[in-house]
């Protein structure tokens, strides 16, 4: 047994290793650059956690997901392992002594959110570590500006090599990138040599269907009924939406559950164990839901909605059936749906000069002036800045995320900050209070006993450490602490993961905002392209669904699947595969000249006419060939 084998024995209890996990392993042990594609549920971090172990020194992993780092830390810690992390919302002197236990320490993980790493005091304190024996770089794809989920913090990955005064190697993971994005991760990664390890997208247990409909309420019902057992996600775009079908699914005596980010953190964790334990049979969700989850026993994954790319359907619906047995994937579509994508276009990306209104008004809203602002941050209500100043959510978080993108601001949807408070009121004026009840004295002493520092700034509080403190409950402490702050005892800001909007430049002149092509045009026509290959997947009558996938990210695959409901219908009416290549075949035949043929040509082939229909509408739908009237020939995008 070698050495990674007894990591993963001691640590996780495994006798074996899944899919491609031993090659990546390997290559990233041997020094390798090395990139790993590895479908949702490949089992990811087991790639960069044991070779980590294997080695001496300290793991830096990128990720974007404060949820994820605070469940793989907590998880590494359960197994003895020192892990830390540092995220958005967390103060300085709490980074500070996280940067300098990494220094000090022999911690073998460190978790960073993608934004941390741009940060002076983070590259100062970098250069200090003389112990990082690796980078990893989860969610990959967000470094390509061809990926579906670009973030314009990854591109300072890459600096992190001049930074440490030592070459170490780079292990970037992704569960969905296409041939394109795959090049590009490397190249702004600096790797040194090509090297992509890459298990197949194929999922022969999971059954893909898009089910046409005109009511998709009474469909989805009708099929969470048809299959009993087993969990079910059911993913829509619309927060609303997310109550209403939960709702919809109770009054049908079918448990569920509602999840999106706009609950609070307590809601979210409740909702998820709830669901994880079997406690409810359905989650509701928007895509808000699904990072980092591990259930195997989700049978169902049904999208209300169209996805907005290929890369994303895949990945949600790839949450169905990681134990291996047969589950489905299925997505509702009717006509309506076409137009509903092609709209997210304009409100993903809107007028230029409406995303300078937009930076305009967010100036206005905080009351900075033209050449101030830099480096403030500020908490952001997305709800209060659309009434104030008339603006729609959904277009007004595309302008934001825009600015962020053109390095106006730093708008971070991701946060989780601490509860903190200081006194307002001196220490000799506390003793002359009189009026607060015993409850209140009792929480005032063990602040002042158990933190320094509160008369003269913020402290970091947490309300649990108080119950345990006081004995007092957790929701009457939040409410006593809310009561003082109104008495204007102490200032309180309760713990929270609201937005925040950083200005990383002075405020400029309005007019002056500029969005450069690889910021909006070029990203808004690739945008383009991903919704056309959704609708052309969605649409899609006579085209193996795993196949089209499979195509979609490279993966060439020759045999269809035999299970989807275009290969369902094609055996109904008695069609098999190898027909219909021989129907191609003739076709092709006929049309191999180049020139306009009539279809009453086509007629005189003996192949018999179901045949011939699905053959013709399969090669239509791959460009293979074109009609005009009564005339068909080969396409000239096929000839070339």
């Amino acid at each position: 047994m070698n050495k990674y084998l007894n990591i993963l024995k001691e640590y996780w209890g495994y006798d074996s290793f899944r899919g491609i996990q031993e090659q990546i392993i390997t290559s990233i042990g041997e020094g390798r650059d090395t990139l790993g594609l590895m479908p949702t549920g490949g089992g990811k971090s087991i790639c960069f956690q044991v070779p980590t172990l294997a080695m001496q020194g300290l793991c830096l992993v990128i990720t974007p997901l404060i949820s994820l780092m605070k469940d793989q830390v907590a998880q590494l810690r359960m197994r003895g392992i020192k892990a830390e992390t540092i995220y958005s919302g967390m103060v300085r002197d709490d980074v500070v002594r996280i940067l300098d236990n990494c220094i000090l320490g022999d911690y073998r993980f460190l978790y960073v959110s993608p934004e941390r790493i741009g940060s002076e005091l983070f590259r100062t304190k970098l250069e200090r570590m003389g112990n990082i024996c690796m980078i990893c770089v989860d969610e990959a794809h967000c470094i390509s500006q061809w990926g579906y989920d670009f973030r314009p913090a990854y591109q300072q990955i890459a600096q992190l090599r001049n930074i440490i005064p030592y070459p170490v190697p780079v292990l970037a993971l992704t569960a969905t990138a296409t041939p394109k994005v795959v090049d590009d991760i490397q190249d702004k990664l600096w790797f040194k040599e090509k090297n992509a390890i890459s298990m197949s997208f194929e999922r022969k247990n999971l059954v893909y269907v898009v089910r046409p409909t005109e009511n998709k309420t009474d469909e989805m019902v009708h099929i969470l009924k048809s299959v009993p057992q087993g969990s079910a996600i059911v993913y829509t775009r619309s927060r609303r939406l997310t109550t209403e079908l939960a709702q919809l699914l109770q009054s049908h005596g079918i448990t569920a559950e509602n999840y999106h980010a706009g609950l609070t953190t307590a809601e979210r964790d409740l909702r998820q164990t709830n669901w994880t334990k079997n406690r409810c049979r359905v989650m509701v969700a928007t895509n808000a839901f699904g990072m980092g989850i591990d259930k195997p026993d989700v049978r169902l994954v049904i999208h209300y909605n169209l996805p907005d790319s290929i890369e994303a359907y895949f990945q949600e619906a790839g949450r169905a059936g990681r134990d291996g047995n047969t589950s489905y994937a299925i997505l509702l579509y009717n006509p309506k749906d076409q137009f509903s994508l092609t709209r997210r276009i304009s409100e993903t990306y809107p007028d230029k000069e409406y995303v300078r209104e937009t930076y305009e008004n967010i100036s206005c809203y905080y009351e900075i002036g033209v050449g101030d602002g830099l480096n403030t941050t500020h908490l952001f209500s997305i709800d209060d800045f659309c009434r104030k100043f008339k603006q729609f959510p959904v277009q007004a978080n595309s302008a934001l995320k825009l600015l962020n993108n053109a390095g106006y601001i730093d708008y971070s949807t991701e946060n989780d900050m601490k509860s903190r408070l200081r006194f307002v009121l001196r220490k000799d004026e506390l003793y002359r209070l009189h009026e607060g009840s015993k409850d209140m004295e009792k929480l005032m002493d063990a602040i002042l006993r158990n933190y320094t520092g509160v008369f003269a700034d913020f402290v970091l509080i947490e309300e649990m450490h108080l119950f345990h403190l006081t004995g007092l409950d957790p929701d009457y402490i939040y409410d006593l602490l809310k009561e003082m702050a109104a008495r204007r005892i102490i200032d309180y800001i309760p713990h929270n993961n609201s937005p925040t909007i950083t200005f990383r430049l002075p405020r400029v002149e309005t007019e002056r905002i500029m969005l450069s092509a690889d910021v909006y045009d070029d990203r808004k026509e690739d945008y383009k392209q991903r919704i056309n290959k959704m609708l052309e997947y969605a649409s899609s009558t006579t085209r193996c669904r795993s196949r089209m996938l499979l195509n979609y990210f490279g993966e060439k695959a020759m045999d269809e699947c035999g299970q989807c409901d275009v290969c369902l219908a094609r055996k109904k009416k008695g069609i098999n595969a190898s027909e219909m290549e021989r129907a191609r075949e003739r076709i092709i035949e006929v049309l191999y000249d180049g020139e306009w043929h009539g279809i009453t040509e086509l007629n005189a082939i003996n192949i018999r006419r179901e045949l011939l229909d699905d053959a013709l509408r399969q090669m239509t739908e791959e460009n293979e060939i074109e009609t005009k009237r009564s005339k068909i020939r080969m396409s000239v995008e096929s000839e070339t």
